[in-house]
């Protein structure tokens, strides 16, 4: 058994100063730990694949933001059952965009060890899971010594791949420690939703072209990142004015917020702008609370929805019942606004920054250009085009 400090502390000295997930038992040392050190950061997720997400950014932001030279590190925390969640980020962003992260995963149920029933399948796969995503891994070390060996090596393969490593923490790794006081953070008082709705015929509103166009005249290149959600919002921008500011999703739906926040968090330098879209945000709402509990004041969220999966057909989604801005409000976004005018985005755009991050919605009308085409840069090789601009790589 080793002590949460002696871990942390080792895990600090090599560049982790980054940790997100979903509380276990067996994880509560180390997030009562990082929860009472002031110069280490913990983001509680909704779930386990925002956490990823979110770390994944962190590690797109690399470099500190003070321009020392510092390398950027985060470690993803989740137990096992979480694995489900995880696997979409893990599998089509951190593996496809090469994004290098330390997993510790909590290994409920390993046979030969008396658990809850709802482990009893997931415990005897989890080395497999493991493997089966490609995601080298060893017990998380239980002695002093054995620490700093294990996480070098977790830093080789993470270096030499640009893709995870995980650490699979057993039953009674980590001796107790003892969280103090509140760790709950000062509550926003939540924005009022506006909503300026003027029952523009389906046929007359904006194109998702205009609306992007719009977003790429609100943010220059120098100061300013735009991550575009997977499907036709990051194809169309791609094919408006392929920017180096820019990248583009590919899978890992509804993890563009998450991402973005772990982006906006590494680096306040930099305005981050997460281009979501209907389909993708019904599908991992809990990130909107996790937006409106830590994201600053350097991000906007910019949701454009046509009320249609439209790369895959166009089935309909559930948006037209869902007031988003209600619950970005809700969820205490510093701002929250939704309309069928795309002028709502120049108004976003142009208002002054506020204690928090920005949301807007824009209706926007079905349908795509004819030949649409997807972006010839390859993810790693965007990821890597962005790092070098922003000064990360």
């Amino acid at each position: 058994m080793i002590e949460a400090a002696q871990f942390v502390e080792a895990a600090r000295e090599r560049g982790f100063d980054w940790y997100a997930g979903v509380p276990c038992s067996y994880l509560t040392p180390f997030i009562n730990y990082v929860l009472q050190d002031e110069s280490l950061h913990y983001v509680s997720a909704a779930n386990e694949g925002d956490a990823v997400a979110l770390i994944a950014g962190v590690a797109l932001g690399a470099h500190d933001a003070r321009g020392a030279g510092t390398r950027r590190r985060g470690i993803t925390m989740m137990q096992n059952s979480g694995l489900g969640n995880a696997v979409s980020p893990l599998t089509s962003l951190t593996w496809t965009f090469r994004l290098p992260q330390l997993l510790i995963v909590t290994w409920r149920g390993q046979p030969g060890v008396a658990d809850e029933p709802q482990h009893a399948l997931m415990g005897p796969v989890t080395p497999a899971m493991l493997d089966t995503m490609e995601i080298p891994w060893e017990t998380f070390p239980t002695e002093a010594d054995a620490i700093g060996p294990a996480l070098d090596r977790a830093i080789a393969h993470m270096d030499e791949t640009g893709r995870p490593y995980a650490l699979v923490m057993q039953k009674g790794s980590v001796a107790p420690y003892e969280l103090k006081g509140s760790a709950a953070g000062a509550r926003r008082v939540p924005a009022a939703a506006r909503s300026q709705f003027a029952n523009v015929a389906a046929s007359e509103l904006a194109s998702r072209h205009d609306a992007l166009k719009k977003v790429i005249a609100h943010t220059p290149i120098e100061s300013t990142v735009v991550l575009a959600s997977t499907g036709f919002c990051g194809r169309e921008l791609y094919a408006i004015d392929d920017r180096p500011n820019q990248l583009y999703m590919v899978g890992s739906m509804g993890c563009v917020t998450p991402f973005a926040l772990g982006l906006a968090l590494a680096r306040p330098d930099l305005h981050v702008v997460a281009l979501d879209g209907d389909g993708a945000a019904l599908m991992r709402m809990g990130a909107f609370a996790t937006l409106g509990a830590y994201g600053p004041s350097n991000l906007t969220h910019v949701l454009l929805d046509n009320g249609a999966h439209d790369s895959t057909g166009g089935q309909a989604t559930v948006s037209s019942q869902v007031s988003f801005a209600g619950v970005a409000a809700a969820c205490g976004y510093a701002s929250a606004v939704e309309s069928d005018d795309p002028a709502v985005l120049d108004q976003l755009f142009e208002s002054a920054p506020l204690d928090g991050p920005r949301f807007a919605r824009l209706m926007i009308r079905r349908g795509t250009p004819d030949g649409l085409p997807r972006p010839t840069i390859t993810p790693p090789d965007v990821k890597t085009r962005l790092m070098r601009h922003i000064g990360a790589a």
